[in-house]
Parts: C-alpha cells; sequence; structure tokens
C-alpha cells in the first residue's frame, strides 16, 4: 500500500497568500490508453493575473524490492531520440479567467506500462525560461506582482501510460472475513469511490477513498459486522459498481 501511496500527485508551490495567478489542472491522475499516443491536459487560471507556467515531467519507476524513485526526461531538444513522455508546449501563457491546453506524447516503447510525474508550476518569467514575451513586459509583470501580496501555485499530476496490448484481468477473492481483488493483467486497475458504510445507517460512513493496484498487485480489506463496502471497478473504459456487504 505504501508504494501505491507514493504515486499521489497533488503537491503545492506557494510564495505569498492571496492574489495572482490561480490554476488548475483538472484530475490529479490521468491514463493514456492502449490504442492513443497523445493527451490533451487542460491548464486553467481563474487568478486576477496571467499565469505563465512550466511543465516538467519525471518518469516514476519501481527498483526489484518495489520501491519508487523518480527520474529526470531528456530534454524536449532530445525528443526525436527520446523514449517517454513529453509535453507540447512545455511553456504555456495562461491568460487570466482563460485556459490553455497542452498536449502529452509518448514517444518509444510501449512494451510495459510506465508511469510519470506530470507537474505544472507557474513562475514569474525570467529570460532564461523562454518564454514568448519581451524585457519589457518581464518587467511589468513583475511590477504588477510585486505591488501586493500573492500566491502562486502550482500542481502534479500522474500520468498512466498503458502498455499497446493492455490486458485486464481482475481475480476477486470473496470470503466471509476478507475482500481481495488482484490485478493478473499487466495494466492499472482503479477503485474508485470507495466507500465503507454502516449497514443501517448510509450517512454513516468513512471517508470515499480512490487505490490504484498495479499489476501483479492486489487490494484487500477486511470485512466488519454491520458494514458495506461499495466502489467501481475501473479497467481502462469499462467501469462497473460493486457492493460487498458482510453478515
Amino acid at each position: 500500500m505504501k508504494h501505491l501511496l507514493a504515486l499521489l500527485g497533488l503537491i503545492g508551490f506557494s510564495c505569498g497568500i492571496q492574489a495572482g495567478p490561480q490554476i488548475n489542472v483538472g484530475t490529479v491522475y490521468d491514463y493514456m490508453e492502449a490504442d492513443k499516443s497523445t493527451y490533451l491536459k487542460r491548464v486553467f487560471n481563474s487568478g486576477d493575473s496571467t499565469a505563465f507556467v512550466k511543465v516538467n515531467i519525471l518518469e516514476i519507476v519501481y527498483d526489484a524490492d518495489g520501491t519508487p524513485s523518480e527520474v529526470p526526461v531528456k530534454t524536449q531538444a532530445d525528443a526525436s531520440g527520446r523514449d517517454g513522455l513529453i509535453a507540447s508546449p512545455a511553456r504555456l501563457i495562461v491568460p487570466s479567467s482563460g485556459m490553455q491546453g497542452v498536449r502529452l506524447l509518448h514517444m518509444g516503447s510501449r512494451d510495459t506500462e510506465r508511469y510519470f510525474r506530470v507537474r505544472f508550476i507557474p513562475v514569474v518569467p525570467e529570460k532564461e525560461d523562454e518564454f514568448a514575451v519581451s524585457g519589457n513586459e518581464r518587467e511589468e509583470y513583475k511590477k504588477t506582482l510585486s505591488a501586493g501580496v500573492n500566491i502562486m501555485t502550482g500542481f502534479g499530476t500522474v500520468f498512466f501510460v498503458r502498455p499497446g496490448n493492455a490486458r485486464f484481468d481482475s481475480v476477486i477473492d470473496n470470503s466471509p472475513e476478507h475482500y481481495r481483488l488482484r490485478n493478473n493483467g499487466n495494466t492499472v486497475v482503479v477503485i474508485d469511490e470507495f466507500r465503507n458504510c454502516a449497514l443501517k445507517n448510509e450517512s454513516e460512513c468513512e471517508p470515499t477513498t480512490k487505490h490504484h493496484i498495479l499489476a501483479g498487485k492486489s487490494f484487500e480489506f477486511e470485512k466488519k459486522t454491520g458494514r458495506e463496502y461499495r466502489f467501481n471497478l475501473v479497467e481502462g473504459t469499462s467501469k462497473k459498481a460493486l457492493r460487498v456487504a458482510s453478515n
């Protein structure tokens, strides 16, 4: 379970406490299906000033004992020979109350499933950042931000790239005491909107959770008396609502 928690994607970057650009990237988890090679991610700015956003990508890899680490990827200048995920464009200028899209493209081998951390980081543009703005525009933007206390918060998402031959094989063992789902396929399975509620009082529920079951891994829970467990089993584009009650 601790290895699955390492895939949590939401992170914050703060430098102040009030107005300025405020971006939103929507879902924290995104999935590239087996028959796709590109994915459009939208970045929204609900703030009162333009957002200059850098897109940074790291690959999440697992060692022999299942411990994850994040590995830097090649720069976009090396994209022609790249084996992994790239962002196009890697720098976004998102106007106030506006939206811009970034296309995530996977290049190279897809024999096995791959995982990436995609960070969207608002910045104050500098010359070396290569944003398409003039020196005067950069200085004016800095003056606007320095006129008051501001906040710039970035987000990290987790991006799953399914293998080209994605195969789902979820095996369920539903015993009187335990419920266990093992992923015998070769791509991630999602337990979405998992709810643990009292049978006699549906409003008495524990917080709703989401779980990613990687290939070869399992998800299980103990069935407690008087409790009911509801969740959606998501296998790619297929979603099945399941209900498990204890005696």
